[in-house]
Order: structure tokens, then C-alpha cells, then sequence
């Protein structure tokens, strides 16, 4: 007689130990170091924890981080979209040189990142020498953090978001189209609906990426308290000084902030596709 079992018949042999393995990994990579993170927090003690976290530069330094990042993710999901939506519908010399390039930033070290944008960008590179007539100034600025981050975030959207509208049916715009909508009620009825699950996941991926980014923006942003200076590098002058309950503070409320963010955004995804039937 056969035993019956609750857990539904696989075609990939092997759930038991592939599911030890993965929880094996994760746990080793992801949940214990989160777990002594929070178990260094709780020897600390709530109270002492808020008294680290709120002092003006800890805080200007946290909210100079998510801002940048906010800023970074929101530009990569817009011109993000509009890069993949070139490579995807438009043939044009060069296409596969740019389409190779928008991996370059998972290549790239961030650091040789941060030099070259800095050599650039500073007041005697060849850009930032362009916008100082104009009173601009990119190095040693929140904008060149922008700068770094936007570069480090752009191929999140671009290759999140290049595989739907490669599925996406040209038909259905020209169907739209020979019904009288204009090319921007098609764009915002039909197409973007459509898109908005991967844009909403390539937007998350970008906005994790540029809140835990540290090399490519220490060399540009100037690194000066309560300006300039990211919550990252806050942490690394924090342990440089074995202060590892300060560091530890900050990566706390780094830790609560982006689980926020991110719970935030994956609500809207749920919602977002519930809207279009995918759910």
C-alpha cells in the first residue's frame, strides 16, 4: 500500500537535500549575519542604540544616503526604461556596443568606478571643467553621489525591464493605435502596466545597490561630515576606531530602513500585478 504524503509530486527529484542546501546558504550568507547584527543591538540595549543613531551626524549621514539613493533609483527607472525600450525596438549602428555597455558597472570595480568618475567630474577634469561656466560643480557635491550611484544603479532597471518588453507584442500598440489613442494614452493605458511589475523590481534592485554602495561614491562625494559623508563610509571610520557599537548602531538603522523600503515596494508590486491579472 502506498504511503500518502502531503507534499505534492516534483519532476526534480531530491526536495529533501536540495532544501537543506538552500537553507544551509542561506542562513550562512544572509540570516546569521543579520541575526548577530540584531544580536549585537540587543546588548546594546534600545536606548543606547537611539542615542548613537540620533546624534546629527549619524542622522545627516543616513538621510544623505537614502536620499541619494532615492534620487538615483527614481532617474535609473525612468531613462533605465527608455534605454531598454531603444535596444529593444530600434535597430542602429552601435547597438551592440551600448548593449554591452550596460553591463560595464557589473564588471567594473567600484572603486576604479570612483576614480574615473572623480577624474572626470572634478574641477580640472574635462566635465567638470565643461560645467564650471555654468556655476555646476559635480566632485565633492551630492550631486556627484547622485552621479556615482546612477551609474552603479542603471543596469538593474535596463536589464530588468529589457526581457518584458522584448515579449511585449508590438500588436497590441498598433491595435491601440488604430482605435484613435495617441502614442502617450497607449504609453500610459497599455504599455506601462504591463512593465510596471519589472520597472517596480528593477527600481528595488537599484535602490538596494545604491544604499549599500561605498567605493564609487568615497572618491567623488568629498567624504565631509554632515555634507557629504555616506552612512557606509560612517561605519567603516566607526570600526576603524573600534567603535563597533556605533557601527553597529548604523547598520541597524540602515537594516530597519531598507527592510521598510523595500516591504513598501513590494507591496505596490503585489497590488500592481493583482491590477493586470498576473495574480
Amino acid at each position: 500500500m502506498r504511503s500518502l504524503s502531503l507534499r505534492a509530486p516534483s519532476a526534480m527529484p531530491g526536495f529533501g537535500i536540495s532544501f537543506g542546501i538552500l537553507m544551509a546558504v542561506l542562513s550562512v550568507v544572509v540570516l546569521l549575519p543579520i541575526a548577530a547584527l540584531l544580536g549585537r543591538g540587543l546588548l546594546i540595549g534600545p536606548a543606547d542604540l537611539w542615542d548613537m543613531v540620533n546624534s546629527r551626524r549619524i542622522g545627516n549621514a543616513l538621510v544623505l544616503s537614502f536620499r541619494a539613493a532615492l534620487v538615483a533609483a527614481l532617474f535609473n527607472l525612468v531613462f533605465g526604461l527608455a534605454l531598454a525600450w531603444v535596444l529593444v525596438r530600434y535597430e542602429f549602428w552601435g547597438k551592440r556596443v551600448i548593449d554591452a555597455a550596460v553591463d560595464l558597472p557589473f564588471a567594473l570595480p567600484t572603486a576604479v568606478a570612483g576614480i574615473a568618475l572623480t577624474t572626470l567630474y572634478a574641477p580640472s577634469g574635462v566635465f567638470g571643467q565643461a560645467l564650471a561656466p555654468f556655476g555646476i560643480q559635480v566632485a565633492y557635491t551630492e550631486l556627484g553621489i547622485w552621479t556615482a550611484l546612477i551609474f552603479v544603479g542603471l543596469p538593474f532597471v535596463v536589464r530588468t525591464v529589457q526581457p518584458v518588453i522584448a515579449e511585449l507584442d508590438a500588436e497590441v500598440e498598433e491595435v491601440s493605435a488604430t482605435l484613435g489613442a495617441g502614442r502617450a494614452h497607449t504609453l500610459r493605458r497599455v504599455v506601462l502596466p504591463t512593465l510596471t511589475p519589472a520597472l517596480l523590481t528593477g527600481f528595488a534592485l537599484a535602490l538596494a545597490r545604491s544604499v549599500g554602495e561605498y567605493g564609487s561614491v568615497i572618491f567623488i562625494a568629498g567624504n565631509i561630515p554632515n555634507l557629504t559623508e555616506i552612512a557606509p563610509l560612517l561605519i567603516v571610520i566607526r570600526l576603524e576606531e573600534y567603535d563597533y557599537d556605533a557601527a553597529a548602531a548604523i547598520g541597524i538603522a540602515m537594516l530597519f530602513i531598507s527592510f521598510a523600503m523595500l516591504l513598501a515596494i513590494n507591496l505596490i508590486q503585489i497590488w500592481s500585478r493583482r491590477r493586470i491579472g498576473l495574480v
